[in-house]
C-alpha cells in the first residue's frame, strides 16, 4: 500500500524544510522547529474534521462505493490499490525519513523481492553486504538466481577495498544492511553511495536495526530505504510487516524497460504493487502506526540497555567477544559515531568459546527469551546459526555456531545484567 503526502494529510509544512541531521529537528512551522519525537506523533494523519479523531481509524473495508463509474470517493476502489488507514502509515513513516513516497508490505522480505522487481530485471548483478539477515541472503542467493539474477557478496565496511571491489563489479543494485544482522557490522553509507552512483548504479539500504530515529539513509545518499516493520517501528511483537521508502525523484534506470510505462519510480512501485497484491493488511498497518508514535522512546532504552549489556559482556570472563557499534573497541564504532549519533540499536551479538556454550547459554535465561525476532519491548536471545541464518552456518564469511544475539528489550538493565551473568556462570566450566 503506498502513498504520496498531499495537502490532505500535512500536519506541518512542506517536506522542503526537511535539514541533513537525523539528530536535528526536521519540520518547520512558521519559526518553530519540530523534532522527530514530535513529528513521529502527528505525521501522516490531520485529525478528522467530522468526527474528530486524534488517531488514524481502522478502515477494514475490502471494497468502496463509488459515485460512478471511475469516479472514486477520495481515491479508493479496492482494498489491493489503497486503504486509509495503510496510507496514513506509509506517509508518515516516509516523512520521518524525509521523503514524500513511502509504500508499506506484508513482510519485510516481500517489500525486498518487490524492490529488486522495480529496480533491476534478470539479468542484472547485486552486490550485497556480506553480513545480511537470513531472509535476505536466502532472496540473493538462492531465489534470485533462480530467475535470472546475478549476486556477490562483499564486506562494503571495507572502505577502500570495498569501493574497488564495487569498482570491478560494475553491479546494477547495491545493496547495504547497517547495522548489520547478526555481526553489527556499520558500513559508511554516504561513501558507499558516492561509488555507487560514480558507476551508474542505485544504492538500497535496509535501515531496520537502525529505523529513521537513528539513522537517515537518504539524507547520507541512498536511493531507498527498506524496514521490516515487524521489528522496532511496531516494536510489540504483535505484527509481521514491511516497507520501502524512495529518494524524492527516483526514476527506474535507463537500461531497463518500466513494466507499466512510466520512469517515476513511485508510480511504477505503486502500479507493481497492486499488480502483485503485496500489500500490508490495515489491522497490522494500524498497529505498526501506533508503534511508530513511541519510536524515539523505546530506541532511545533499547540503545541505553544495550550499551550497558555490551559493555557487562565485554568484561566477563565467558565471553570470547562482543559485536556492538556502540563499543570504543568495535570496528565500527567511529562511523557509527558519525552515522548514528543518538545511539547504535538495541542488538548486541556475542561469541563463546563453542558452539556447546552457546546453546547452553540460549537455554538458560530466564528473562531473556528464546525466540527469533528483535526490537519488541521484551529481551530475546537466539542462536543465529539455527534459528535465522541457516543458510550463512559457518563456512567463509558464514555465521559460526558459537555465537549468539541478543535483542535487548526495555526491561531495567541490571535484571538483564544479573540474568546473563547468572546463565554464563552456570556455563560448564
Amino acid at each position: 500500500m503506498s502513498t504520496t503526502t498531499d495537502s490532505s494529510n500535512r500536519c506541518f509544512s512542506d517536506e522542503s524544510a526537511c535539514t541533513g541531521h537525523p539528530h536535528s529537528a526536521t519540520q518547520v512551522w512558521g519559526t518553530r522547529e519540530f523534532a522527530f519525537e514530535t513529528r513521529a506523533i502527528h505525521e501522516g494523519f490531520a485529525p478528522d474534521p467530522l468526527t474528530g479523531d486524534v488517531v488514524p481509524p481502522l478502515h477494514v473495508s475490502s471494497t468502496h462505493v463509488q459515485n460512478a463509474p471511475g469516479d472514486l470517493k477520495e481515491g479508493f476502489e479496492y482494498g489491493r490499490c489503497g486503504n486509509p488507514t495503510t496510507n496514513a502509515f506509509a506517509s508518515a513513516l516516509a516523512r520521518l525519513e524525509g521523503a514524500t513516497h513511502g509504500f508499506v508490505f506484508p513482510s519485510g522480505m516481500s517489500a525486498e523481492d518487490t524492490v529488486v522487481r522495480l529496480l533491476t530485471r534478470p539479468g542484472s548483478h547485486i552486490v550485497h553486504s556480506t553480513d545480511v539477515y537470513g531472509g535476505t541472503h536466502k532472496l540473493f542467493s538462492v531465489v534470485k538466481p533462480a530467475e535470472g539474477w546475478t549476486s556477490t557478496s562483499v564486506d562494503l565496511s571495507q572502505g577502500d577495498a570495498a569501493r574497488k571491489r564495487l569498482e570491478s563489479e560494475r553491479p546494477d543494485l547495491v545493496w547495504v544492511e547497517s547495522p548489520s544482522n547478526p555481526f553489527l557490522t556499520v558500513t559508511d553509507i554516504r561513501s558507499i553511495a558516492e561509488v555507487t552512483h560514480r558507476i551508474g548504479a542505485l544504492l538500497v539500504v535496509d535501515s531496520t536495526f537502525a529505523t529513521p530515529y537513528l539513522q537517515r539513509p537518504l539524507e547520507l545518499g541512498a536511493d531507498v530505504v527498506v524496514h521490516s516493520t515487524t521489528k522496532y517501528i511496531g516494536g510489540h511483537s504483535d505484527i509481521v510487516g514491511g516497507a520501502v521508502i524512495l529518494r524524492n525523484g527516483l526514476e527506474i534506470p535507463s537500461s531497463i524497460t518500466p513494466l507499466f510505462g512510466s520512469r517515476d519510480a513511485a508510480e511504477e512501485l505503486r502500479c507493481l504493487q497492486m499488480a502483485i497484491g503485496a500489500v500490508q493488511s490495515p489491522r497490522d498497518a494500524h498497529l505498526a502506526h501506533r508503534g511508530l508514535k513511541t519510536l524515539g522512546l523505546r530506541v532511545a532504552r533499547h540503545c541505553d540497555n544495550a550499551l550497558a549489556v555490551a559493555q557487562f559482556l565485554s568484561a566477563h570472563p565467558r565471553v570470547a567477544a562482543v559485536h556492538y557499534p556502540g563499543l570504543s573497541t568495535d570496528p565500527g564504532y567511529d562511523v557509527a559515531s558519525r552515522q548514528m549519533p543518538r545511539g547504535c540499536g538495541g542488538v548486541v551479538s556475542l561469541q563463546l568459546r563453542s558452539e556447546a556454550e552457546a546453546l547452553a547459554l540460549c537455554t538458560s535465561t530466564h528473562v531473556l527469551t528464546l525466540a527469533a525476532s528483535l526490537g519488541a519491548v521484551e529481551s530475546l536471545i537466539e542462536h543465529p546459526a539455527i534459528m535465522t541464518h541457516s543458510t550463512r552456518a559457518g563456512g567463509g564469511g558464514g555465521v559460526p555456531g558459537t555465537l549468539v544475539r541478543l535483542a535487548v528489550g526495555l526491561e531495567d538493565p541490571s535484571d538483564l545484567i544479573a540474568d546473563l551473568d547468572h546463565a554464563l556462570n552456570s556455563l560448564p566450566a
